[in-house]
């Protein structure tokens, strides 16, 4: 199983200094994933809740204003709006916010964790699901604990390994692994309370990557994996004994067999033609779920369809219930109260999983108990949560696959001229699949009565799958990406639409009952983080130019700010101890930020190092400064390269291998630049994809999907490509020189 004499700390440690050492050759950069591997079984009891650490319940949770020194949960409180009372660190005195200290995060994958802290202890997760306990006033190690998912399972994952961290609850800390299992430990030790598996189907792609909630004696847990062809559903569990409550699909299976639930067949009628439970059907619930005590309402956010396309998985039209829509159950017994679907029929992949918050707010002249959602669609939605009535439906990006929202109907109004299935011509759509805003966690603060988004505007091109076009029939790919549209040939078309904009990210303070976009800073890249609003009227986010930044909330000036020479993605958190506020933040990129090689994130250019930042005033630590790392793309190697190949290898490459390593194999920070491949991984090239020589490290083999000749093809276009960078690189090189 790989290395067992190494932890994945050690691992990492002795592959972050090889890598600088082997020209960021595939091989080292795949090692600093290195798992050992196994399973501890699928249910164990190892140890019991302690007495006195980690004691959160369900009314402290609601009483969190009372204790603001800490962090009780993901969102900090029930309402989720990551917004906190704590003023000590406010626009006089953050000009002597330094750093306290930092913790090594042993990674140089996806950073995406939440921490929560607890009476002094933070409880935080690491890529791989690993998970920390440390001192939160000195960042000194308490305990951790791997749950060593077997590095195959990487290529289950949509968007890296990564976690977002875990719920604390009655002296227990809830983590669920990238595996599918769901693991109560104590919060003391680090030790095991049980372990189970909460996934339907182990032989079907599924992974999870976010943080459990829980309320009233039960765990909440969804799951990912929409885009491989997965079934989607949400399960409750027992907190004290991991035995399953309920659980709640959210689309549909085989109509010709019984239904699980009542609400399964109501959702049924809205699924017309094909054979979706086949292929999934997708409606994973990947990240938000929210429980509102006043309503005693549990709120699931559902993922997109699977395929994208509504063509080929329901062929006969319909609005496809439960795909993005916010769903709101009884959570004592799994019961639908109501639904409100985003987008009805969704074909471009408009998760409405993104952040859900919950609001007291005077609408109309009248107090309303909100929802709030700014799902991957770019329409922001208000919705009354004891009814599911639509309040408030306005963009907060650019939109062009519809005009607006119908308040009378609650139903996007969409633009024909985009439609790419009824044209049979390809579309640039806007927002793209990564979404106006993606699972970065956005803030509310009531005082201003502004939400601060994490947004962006990433097009992509939409077309339909050439062979579905062709034949009318789907080929399902098991184990593979199943979209229904046309990445293969995606460099093609995207040179069919040279009036594509290009990619961009932003901060931007959104008033969700007017609409109007009250201050908005750009960044230099798409793919940023979370923020956190404060009664301060400070709000802090972590981009990915590597900068830590706080902004006036009312104006958007910016008042303070870092460089942390990491590209960040990950929401900051606040919290108290001994009289000091402190500011925490984990930086490293990662997931599914595809570059389109238009801009150089930080993790790019100084390093992917992950690692946890906690700022206090005059803290007295400062950031070590980082010299440019020199990623000079090595001469490729002298192959021939026959057009047929390249032609062939570029389209199995943009199927089966983009979504890890980047459009026109221009890669990411967090997983391996296939321009960099040194010449020993040239060599070993058809070993790693064919023979799965690196499977227990994140690579595994893809025997299964590509033939040989498929992998030569792959690797020619890769080459090809690195030809073409290498020799602007060195003409680049030569201008200097002649000067």
């Amino acid at each position: 199983m790989g290395h067992p004499s190494f932890t994945r700390k050690q691992a990492t440690i002795i592959n972050v200094v090889a890598g600088g050492l082997l020209a960021l050759g595939i091989v080292s950069s795949m090692m600093q994933s290195s798992s050992e591997g196994g399973l501890s079984g699928l249910f164990s009891a190892k140890s019991s809740a302690s007495a006195s650490i980690g004691q959160i319940d369900t009314d402290r949770i609601i009483a969190a204003d009372s204790e603001p020194g800490n962090w009780l949960s993901y969102g900090r409180d029930y309402g989720e709006q990551r917004h906190s009372p704590l003023t000590q660190i406010n626009a006089k005195s953050i000009k002597d916010l330094e750093l306290a200290f930092s913790v090594d995060m042993y990674t140089t994958r996806g950073l995406e964790a939440s921490p929560i802290v607890v009476d002094g202890i933070m409880y935080m997760t690491s890529s791989w699901s690993v998970v920390y306990a440390v001192d939160a006033k000195t960042g000194d190690e308490i305990w951790s604990y791997d749950p060593e998912v077997p590095g195959d399972w990487a290529r289950k994952a949509c968007c890296d390994v990564v976690n977002r961290g875990v719920a604390v609850y009655e002296g227990a800390v809830f983590l669920a692994t990238l595996d599918g299992y769901l693991v109560s430990l104590n919060a003391e030790t680090g030790e095991e309370i049980w372990r189970v598996n909460t996934l339907i189907d182990r032989k079907r792609p599924y992974t999870i990557t976010a943080a459990p909630r829980v309320a009233n004696g039960r765990v909440f847990i969804g799951n990912g994996g929409g885009e491989l062809g997965v079934r989607g559903y949400v399960t409750a569990y027992d907190t004290q004994t991991g035995e399953q409550d309920w659980r709640f699909y959210t689309v549909p299976g085989d109509p010709n067999l019984p239904f699980e639930h009542p609400e399964m067949e109501e959702a049924a009628k809205t699924w017309k033609g094909g054979e979706w439970w086949k292929i999934g059907g997708g409606g994973t619930v990947w990240n938000s779920i929210v429980y509102d005590p006043d309503t005693d309402t549990v709120f699931l956010g559902v993922g997109n369809g699977s395929p994208w396309t509504r063509t080929i998985r329901s062929p006969g039209g319909g609005d496809n219930l439960f795909l993005s829509s916010i769903v709101a159950l009884d959570p004592n017994t799994g019961v639908k109260k109501w639904h409100y679907q985003t987008t009805p029929g969704d074909t471009w992949d408009y998760t409405a999983v993104q952040d859900m918050m919950l609001a007291d707010m005077e609408i109309d002249g009248k107090p309303r108990k909100v929802i709030m959602q700014a799902p991957k669609n770019g329409f922001f939605y208000v919705l009354d949560r004891e009814t599911g009535e639509l309040l408030r439906a306005n963009p907060y990006v650019t939109v062009n696959w519809a005009t607006h929202i119908d308040m009378d109907t609650g139903r996007p109004v969409e633009n024909d001229s985009r439609d790419f299935n009824k044209s049979g011509k390809s579309k640039w759509i806007l927002p793209g699949p990564l979404g106006g805003h993606n699972w970065m966690a956005m803030s509310f603060n009531p005082n201003t009565g502004l939400v601060y988004i994490p947004a962006m505007e990433s097009p992509l091109v939409f077309d339909v799958d050439h062979d579905f076009k062709a034949t009318g029939r789907y080929k399902y790919i098991e184990g593979g990406w199943n979209t229904g549209i046309e990445f293969g040939r995606l460099l093609p078309l995207l040179g069919e639409h040279p009036d594509m904009p290009a990619n961009k990210g932003y901060i931007t303070a959104f008033d969700p009952l007017t609409g109007k976009t009250h201050w908005m800073r750009e960044h230099s890249t798409h793919w940023n983080g979370g923020t956190l609003s404060t009664e301060a009227g400070l709000v802090f986010q972590g981009n990915g130019d590597g900068y830590f930044v706080a902004y006036d909330a009312e104006t958007g000036e910016e008042v303070w700010k870092v460089n942390t020479y990491t590209s960040t993605i990950a929401p900051p958190i606040t919290y108290a101890i001994d009289g000091e506020q402190y500011v925490a933040i984990q930086v490293g990129s990662g997931g599914a930020g595809l570059t389109d090689g238009s801009t150089t994130p930080a993790s790019s250019k100084y390093g992917n190092f992950g690692r946890l930042l906690v700022f206090k005033l005059n803290g007295g630590q400062s950031i070590e400064e980082r010299e440019h790392w020199a990623r000079e793309i090595p001469e490729p190697p002298k192959m021939e390269l026959k057009a047929e190949a390249i032609d062939h290898g570029m389209e199995q490459y943009h199927e089966v291998c983009t979504f890890c390593h980047g459009i026109a194999v221009i890669g990411s920070a967090a997983l391996p630049d296939l321009r960099h491949m040194s010449e020993q991984t040239h060599r070993m090239f058809k070993e790693i994809v064919l023979g799965g020589v690196l499977e227990d490290r994140g690579m595994s083999s893809f025997a299964d999907r590509l033939s040989e000749k498929d992998v030569d093809s792959i690797h020619a276009f890769i080459v090809a490509r690195s030809w073409q960078d290498y020799e602007v690189q060195e003409a680049a090189k030569k201008k200097v020189a002649a000067k």
